[in-house]
């Protein structure tokens, strides 16, 4: 039975947003947290230490990253590929990691720009098309498709999930980029297909190689799948064989390239406690904030057309998408890492929602979020002033309790790149509360505008204090008061971030203890390996000096001892 679609949208819904009113909000989102921060623990100084361990290495290091004979935790190879040919070709002055962050900038950007691009394609499917009017005046198929791109890349940055983990040298970001770039090419295989095929030969392989090669070839098999029950008017007989050997071929390279790179790991763990089940239903519900009921709505309204899914590519493919890595989160105990490579389709979905919106709900999504983002705002500014200006005096005290010896530092730029967007936040607030036309995207211009702030502010005004609470900075400057500039450290027991911390915030050169004579003056050994060190044989040799903690986590405390001949 043929329903019609529940979009119902008039032209005037489908006002242009002005470009360089996104272009602010996408910038404003993806530079804090890139410029002016140490390296955060743990995934984020562990993979900078990979990448500072190839940049000198031989091309044959190249395919099995190590550090003092640690592998990552992540098998992955091209986001460590991608900021060790940045530290190699950044300039002297250019820290380092800075410019390791660069090409993971540049993911980012890519990701919002192949979310707008791939909705944009699938808004253009006719079974995403709203009803057509008896008179005329129903929106144009192109001024739709637009408007609708532009909600769901205001969606994705509006997300919560997205907003560390997109900040991070990870393989984590680079899995999310690679995602975006094959779910782009599927959307506009009919409307771009040299753009589009050239996106899913990086897409896909790029994935394997980000460490998600299982994901990649789940998504290429359904994918392939999906090509074979195609209805026939929707890909003809032999554009449909055309595509599937292309994408054949390219899923076997990714396979093969998978095997030969021993990428390949699987394991399904399921939560065993009802604890562990209440904290994945937590992850689910602040990650994919505010999507997450957008995206409900969306299913619901278009019900019918879900029963019709193989006709419906605007629906099926970014269902497809999401479905993959939210099961690989349920059933691989992968946590939030695996579920962000979701975020783009899940933020498709979303937009979905809006043509089928009455404008009683779109006010309560625009009041519930200014409170809650200006909420979040003014805490952010109370804390700070407190920290400054000791009024009001609680927040300063908890951030003393919390982050002891933390002396907080006025930033000029910082301050008023805050006080700026704050301003331009109420201003946008007392706008989109007013009394204007309607058009879709304003449901969403608050939610991404909001989250915008809030992140903005906590990478200025606050960043001071996040550096001295997840950077190992603090720890390393301690130990460098005691041990001085030796020529070398030797460690025992050291996790593969704080052997980042050591070599790169206090800037020695490192050896793993061993069982011949030692070589270095100074011993660094973590808390926990105390008594693995102790039964060495040469214990003896050494004293200990002081116990270092890294200020705001006792469990990273580290052990100074000095070596009683080599002085």
């Amino acid at each position: 039975m043929h329903h019609p679609t529940p979009a119902i949208v008039a032209q005037e819904a489908v006002r242009r947003l002005p470009r360089w009113a996104l272009i602010a909000v996408c910038l404003a989102y993806v530079l804090p947290g890139y410029i002016g921060r140490a390296p955060w623990k743990n995934a984020d100084i562990a993979s900078f230490g990979y990448m500072l361990a190839l940049e000198h290495a031989p091309w044959s290091a190249w395919l099995h990253p190590t550090l003092e004979g640690l592998s990552p935790d992540t098998s992955a190879l091209l986001p460590y590929w991608l900021g060790a040919l940045a530290l190699q070709w950044a300039p002297a002055w250019v820290a380092p990691d800075f410019a390791a962050r660069v090409p993971f900038m540049l993911l980012l950007v890519f990701t919002l720009a192949a979310t707008w691009y791939a909705t944009y394609y699938l808004a253009r499917h006719p079974g995403a098309q709203p009803v057509a009017f008896a008179f005329g005046g129903e929106a144009q198929p192109a001024e739709y498709a637009r408007t609708l791109a532009d909600a769901s890349l205001l969606a994705l940055i509006a997300t919560l999930g997205l907003a560390q983990l997109s900040h991070e040298t990870t393989p984590a970001l680079a899995q999310l980029a690679c995602a975006t770039l094959f779910y782009f090419g599927l959307a506009g295989l009919q409307f771009r297909p040299w753009s589009a095929w050239i996106a899913i030969a990086v897409g896909l392989p790029g994935l394997a190689l980000s460490g998600a090669p299982t994901t990649a070839l789940i998504w290429a098999g359904l994918t392939l799948f999906g090509l074979v029950i195609a209805p026939a008017e929707e890909i003809g007989g032999s554009e449909r064989w055309r595509t599937l050997l292309l994408l054949g071929l390219i899923t076997a390279a990714t396979a093969v390239l998978s095997v030969w790179a021993d990428l390949l790991r699987w394991q399904i763990t399921l939560p065993a406690r009802e604890s562990d089940w209440r904290a994945l239903a937590r992850l689910f519900l602040w990650f994919t904030w505010p999507v997450w009921p957008l995206v409900l709505w969306t299913l619901w309204r278009w019900r019918h057309q879900l029963l019709q899914i193989r006709r419906h590519r605007h629906l099926g493919l970014p269902v497809m998408m999401a479905l993959v890595p939210v099961t690989t989160t349920v059933f691989t105990n992968a946590s939030d890492r695996a579920l962000l490579v979701a975020l783009p389709a899940l933020a498709t979905l979303a937009a979905f929602a809006l043509p089928t919106f009455r404008r009683s709900m779109a006010s309560l999504i625009d009041w519930f979020t200014v409170l809650f983002f200006t909420l979040w705002a003014i805490v952010i500014w109370v804390v700070w002033l407190s920290l400054h200006t000791g009024v009001p005096a609680k927040p300063a005290a908890n951030v003393a309790r919390l982050a002891p010896g933390f002396e907080p530092v006025f930033q000029w730029p910082a301050f008023v790149a805050a006080l700026a967007t704050t301003l331009a936040w109420f201003a946008l607030a007392r706008w989109r509360t007013g009394r204007h036309r309607t058009a879709l995207w304003k449901s969403l211009v608050l939610p991404a505008s909001g989250a915008t702030l809030c992140w903005l502010l906590l990478m200025t005004l606050w960043l001071p204090a996040l550096d001295y609470a997840r950077s190992f900075a603090p720890q390393m400057a301690q130990i460098t008061r005691i041990i001085g500039h030796p020529a070398c450290v030797e460690t025992m027991g050291l996790s593969t971030p704080q052997l980042v911390g050591t070599r790169f915030h206090g800037g020695w050169p490192t050896r793993v203890l061993d069982s011949g004579a030692p070589q270095c003056p100074w011993l660094l050994v973590d808390v926990d390996a105390r008594a693995a060190f102790n039964a060495t044989p040469h214990a003896g040799d050494w004293e200990l000096v002081q116990s270092v903690r890294r200020p705001t986590d006792d469990n990273d405390t580290l052990l100074v001892y000095r070596h009683k001949a080599l002085r």
